[in-house]
């Protein structure tokens, strides 16, 4: 399960595997967990509904957002390794957001299901063998491996804590 099996690089994906520094897909599913439960929310917190700009989502809509990401591209791995070659279509992201009510939850659930679902996807990467994670199949019309959505994951994960560090956190020292 090593990011340089990925071929051929998705379009559109690329963006987020290529932000996986580490090569073993299981070892990075694991890290980011690792990464997820030592980041500072307390941090986060201080934000509350805040957002960096009109009609952007709110720390808890992007977290949820890559929750819901991350259930999408699961289920789409699995349909690959399961040689199923239907072709899935994409999905639409603020659509999903607008009806996710994460405002109404609190982060500590938010964060508690982040960890439960990544645990199940860990799992689901830790069942596939070679043939199936090398399964490709077609999501947003493009071809697609379960490896190189397992490594999306991740990636999409690197991603929107990069914006929250570039975007929302100077937020706070401008209150």
């Amino acid at each position: 399960m090593r990011k340089s099996q990925i071929h051929p690089m998705p379009k559109f994906f690329d963006r987020y595997i290529n932000l996986v520094q580490e090569e073993n897909l299981l070892v990075a599913l694991e890290q980011s967990l690792e990464d997820f439960a030592d980041y500072d929310f307390d941090l986060l917190s201080e934000l509350g509904d805040r957002t960096y700009q009109a009609n952007k989502w709110t720390i808890k809509e992007i977290l949820q957002h890559v929750i819901d990401n991350e259930r999408i591209q699961s289920y789409r791995a699995l349909r690959f390794a399961r040689q199923d070659h239907t072709s899935l279509p994409g999905y639409d992201e603020d659509y999903l957001a607008k009806y996710s009510h994460a405002n109404k939850r609190s982060l500590d659930k938010i964060k508690e299901e982040f960890a439960l679902v990544r645990r199940t996807t860990i799992a689901l990467f830790k069942s596939f063998d070679e043939e199936a994670v090398l399964s490709k199949g077609i999501c947003f019309n493009v071809e697609i491996s379960a490896l190189a959505l397992g490594f999306q994951l991740v990636g999409h994960q690197i991603h929107h804590f990069k914006v929250i560090e570039e975007r929302y956190l100077p937020l706070l020292t401008l209150a």
